[in-house]
């Protein structure tokens, strides 16, 4: 069964988009533990992460990181913090969120709940600065 980010690629699940290329697709997490909190996942169903082979990872952490600078220029922060924990869905990701302060990356804390339209601004914003 296909998981739900492949079923988001593929149009089933609506969802913000940010970026893609041939390998990689980025979009907003409905769920962020911030405003801009972006997930990065291959195309290709990888359940861990590490699992991905060593030149796939690479580009997959260069298109994070020309994710993480539009994200950078669009929403005030100090930071982008990148996590991969890998637990809650069985398809490899990264976690990209702006954060001022470490605790704003924790994730066992409430999310916050933004509405469609917030996501929607939010998206444009960071979609604009991707270069």
């Amino acid at each position: 069964m296909a998981s739900i980010f492949s079923r988001i690629m593929a149009g089933e699940i609506p969802c913000h988009p940010i970026a893609e290329n041939d390998e990689f697709f980025a979009f907003l997490d409905i769920n962020p533990v911030a405003t801009g909190h972006v997930l990065v996942v291959p195309k290709q169903e990888i359940d861990y992460i590490f699992d991905i082979d060593d030149d796939a990872l690479g580009r997959m952490m260069a298109f994070a990181k020309r994710v993480a600078r539009a994200q950078k220029a669009a929403i005030p922060c100090k930071r982008i913090g990148l996590t991969v924990m890998g637990l809650e869905v069985p398809h490899a990701h990264i976690h990209l969120a702006p954060i001022t302060q470490e605790s704003d990356l924790c994730f066992s804390k409430n999310k916050l709940t933004p509405s469609q339209e917030e996501l929607a601004v939010t998206a444009g914003k960071i979609r604009n600065e991707y270069k």
